[in-house]
């Protein structure tokens, strides 16, 4: 698998006239080859991928690491200069710079190679991560079925007083239990007008009859992301949140439905923008539609009106419109998605029907 996914790199590194990328991004590195780095700190872990040829682990002997069959390794210890082994063993031509390689090395490597033609690499890796194999949408489904069944469980859990801390406590106990329990989930509680805020941090606002619960849930499980977004109504609901929660259920709608062979993220984008826009509401919807997710809960590209590529089959993605009518209340409602040769596959089954929680 990890040869698979390292030769299809490579393969786009060709393709463009990339001698070498490096990709230092630690969720990157763990999707190519068969390693679950931890957090590396200030220290450097590096994989330097040639267009052809075995791959080469740069790295710390603090992390003492087994050679595989896709890479050698090559270690450097705290009193060395970090980047003096990777800066021996590139080769002349365009060098691809991951985007999130601290500006410490590449500013260490380039002052020892000022030869090399320094490029953003990290493209060829993104890439290659966009289009999922089959294990990996497996994995995706997996995790959307847990955040479905925790989901579920909101409208019991739900009570008068309680804080957006605590439903969210209840929330991730649910996750450990029916989804991976070595990963705790940071469910995003919002109540009453916070549900106005897109990236609301979840506090210590008591729930009370009469408010909109959003909660932007998942968690990471056996490696790969779940997302999704629901909206509830507590108690009541008013005039104004059941024509906005419907806008929004039909912009969700339109986009999923505008997943079809040769369209564009920017199309998908405009399906639900402009339908939320026709409605009143277009100052009111203040992100891009959705994004990709897999290995990591945002991934590139992104379903935004700026992306004009087209939706390549195996790609995983949200779609997740919203309004947000700032001091009031905020409606948002998320799917995830796998793009199909003829359409998509559709994650989560959470219901999108008004909910009134008594």
């Amino acid at each position: 698998m990890s040869i698979a996914r390292i030769e299809k790199v490579q393969q786009i590194l060709k393709k463009n006239g990339f001698a070498t990328t490096i990709v230092t991004d630690l969720s990157s590195i763990s999707y190519l080859v068969d390693l679950a780095p931890s957090h590396m700190g200030e220290r450097l872990m590096a994989l330097a991928i040639p267009q052809e040829g075995k791959c080469k682990l740069f790295i710390n002997a603090l992390y003492p690491t087994e050679p595989q069959e896709e890479f050698d390794v090559v270690y450097h210890s705290d009193s060395d200069i970090a980047t003096a082994g990777l800066a021996e063993y590139l080769p002349a031509g365009k060098t691809g710079i991951d985007k999130f390689m601290m500006a410490k090395f590449l500013l260490e490597l380039m002052g020892q190679r000022s030869d090399l033609e320094y490029r953003l690499g990290s493209f060829a890796v993104d890439e290659a991560r966009m289009i999922k194999d089959e294990d990996e949408k497996e994995a995706m489904r997996f995790a959307s079925k847990v955040n479905d069944q925790v989901i579920a469980m909101v409208p019991g859990m739900l009570r008068e007083g309680m804080t957006e801390k605590e439903l969210s406590q209840l929330m991730n106990k649910e996750y450990l239990r029916l989804g991976d329990p070595s990963s705790p989930a940071g469910p995003l509680i919002c109540f009453g007008a916070g549900s106005a805020e897109p990236h609301h941090t979840t506090g210590d606002k008591k729930l009370e009859p009469g408010d909109v619960v959003l909660i932007d849930c998942g968690q990471t499980t056996f490696g790969y992301n779940s997302d999704m977004t629901r909206t509830f109504f507590y108690k009541s609901i008013t005039e104004e949140q059941k024509k906005v929660y419907e806008i929004v259920r039909e912009a969700n709608k339109r986009a999923r439905e505008a997943i079809k062979p040769g369209a564009r993220f920017c199309d998908i984008d405009a399906a639900a923008r402009d339908y939320i826009t026709e409605m009143g509401y277009g100052e009111y919807f203040t992100h891009r539609t959705g994004h990709c997710i897999g290995r990591d809960v945002h991934e590139e590209p992104s379903v935004s009106s700026v992306n004009t590529d087209v939706v390549r089959p195996g790609t995983c993605f949200s779609i997740e419109p919203g309004i947000y009518l700032n001091g009031k209340f905020g409606v948002r409602i998320e799917d995830l998605v796998i793009a199909t040769e003829d359409g998509y596959e559709l994650l989560n089954f959470a219901s999108k029907e008004i909910m009134i929680i008594e």
